[in-house]
């Protein structure tokens, strides 16, 4: 996948600021919406209809300043960048669109579609994290080369990419904005029932992240008070028990059985216990 490096990130550029001077093309003209299809290969799942209500103003008042970017596929058109501003356009009733007819293929199209999503940034952090997984998977990238192409770092691909660890139903709060992507980096490398006590704790108290990584830490020790007992050897606790029934002050760790006397009586009543077991 090493045809698009540099190339692609000059297109990318040109996408966003507007020129779209690099972009293989056969022309731009006016297209009838309704030959239009979407993106079989979009990775952005949820559109916000408040945005893209100001955006279908801004199209109203100003025109479309960026045309939209489709292929020609058996006499109709896939779009490849620009659902927002199809979106948007649609919404106002207009019958038809600009749009710059490229010339890349249909293989190319989930490429393009993924990194030109990639750049922007209304796209949840799960989103993205399943783009760039599809990118590593599907086209060779390593993290290196990848980051390079749309211009973050290495850490930010490893990050994200941690997202996808973390329970299905935990992602699905991610994306739609009921936790944020600081609690879900807290929430990475906790066990699943941790995470799931975690993020109910969230939801209820409303915890900010700082407030969300205080709570983990007295979670997890909390966690190990309770493997800590269950370390204990079951003999141990058995004879620690029977000591107890006697009236003996005993206190159990993990390789040790203490045992306090007050009085002589204490005293007395272990001799006789030990004398049974003799």
């Amino acid at each position: 996948m090493k045809k698009l490096g540099r190339g692609l990130g000059a297109i990318l550029e040109d996408v966003e600021a507007g020129y779209l001077k690099s972009i293989p093309q056969k022309g731009i003209k006016d297209i009838e919406i309704e030959k239009i299809k979407p993106n079989p290969f979009q990775p952005r799942k949820t559109f916000n209809d408040e945005s893209i209500k100001e955006l279908a103003a801004s199209i109203e008042k100003h025109g479309l300043m960026q045309p939209v970017i489709v292929i020609e596929n058996e006499g109709e058109y896939i779009l490849v960048a620009g659902e927002r501003r199809l979106r948007a356009v649609k919404s106002l009733g207009k019958e038809s669109i600009k749009a710059i007819i490229s010339d890349i293929s249909l293989k190319d199209l989930r490429e393009y579609a993924l990194i030109e999503n990639i750049q922007r940034e209304d796209l949840n952090a799960v989103e993205i994290a399943y783009s760039l997984k599809s990118l590593i998977d599907e086209f060779g990238f390593t993290h290196e080369e990848l980051a390079k192409n749309i211009g973050k770092s290495r850490t930010y691909i490893s990050n994200m990419l941690r997202l996808l660890n973390l329970p299905k139903s935990v992602q699905d709060k991610l994306s739609q904005n009921k936790i944020s992507y600081g609690h879900a980096k807290v929430l990475l490398g906790l066990e699943e029932n941790e995470i799931n006590k975690a993020v109910e704790r969230i939801e209820k108290e409303n915890l900010n992240v700082r407030e969300t990584e205080k709570y983990i830490k007295t979670l997890k020790k909390k966690d190990k008070k309770t493997e800590d007992k269950e370390e204990f050897n079951k003999e141990i606790l058995e004879i620690a028990f029977k000591f107890k029934k006697l009236g003996l002050k005993v206190e159990i760790g993990k390789d040790y059985l203490k045992m306090k006397f007050k009085n002589e009586t204490d005293l007395k009543k272990l001799k006789e216990f030990m004398d049974k077991i003799n």
